[in-house]
Parts: C-alpha cells; sequence; structure tokens
C-alpha cells in the first residue's frame, strides 16, 4: 500500500496511542488476556510502522532507540534541501 510520510505518521501515532492507552489499563488489570493480547499485536505494528518509516524516509529519532543506523540521520537531506 502505497503512502506518503505524513499518512505513515499519523499510522504510528495511532499505534503509539492504542499502546499506551492499553499498558495504562494493563497497569490496573494485569490479568486481561485479551488486553495483553491486543498489547503485544499494536506494539508489533508499532514497530513495523517505525521501521518501514525509518527505511522510506529516515530515523524518527535522532537519538535513543531508532530502528535505522545510529548517526545516520546526519547523511539525509536537510530539511532545507527538499
Amino acid at each position: 500500500m502505497e503512502m506518503n510520510d505524513k499518512a505513515l505518521l499519523r499510522l504510528i501515532k495511532e499505534a503509539q496511542f492504542a499502546c499506551v492507552e492499553l499498558q495504562l489499563y494493563l497497569d490496573t488489570h494485569p490479568d486481561d488476556a485479551a488486553a495483553m493480547d491486543d498489547y503485544r499485536c499494536y506494539s508489533d505494528k508499532l514497530a513495523m510502522l517505525m521501521a518501514r518509516y525509518e527505511q522510506e524516509y529516515g530515523p524518527l529519532m535522532n537519538f535513543g532507540h531508532s530502528v535505522s543506523d545510529t548517526g545516520s540521520w546526519v547523511y539525509q537531506k536537510w530539511p532545507w534541501e527538499l
């Protein structure tokens, strides 16, 4: 499925929101197996979306837990070069 960077970022934000909300819910309902399955599903989806974004458009973060190689953001085009 072809999509632009803004559409992919929106999907990433939606998956992040779902992960945070499910994580908060699981803090108070740790035995809810269905919620845990949903959390794992959204976590996998989030990781896949982030990897896809970074492969197509470059790193999402300039430090931390970026899927792409550390420091590779330096070699991408700068915003004023696009």
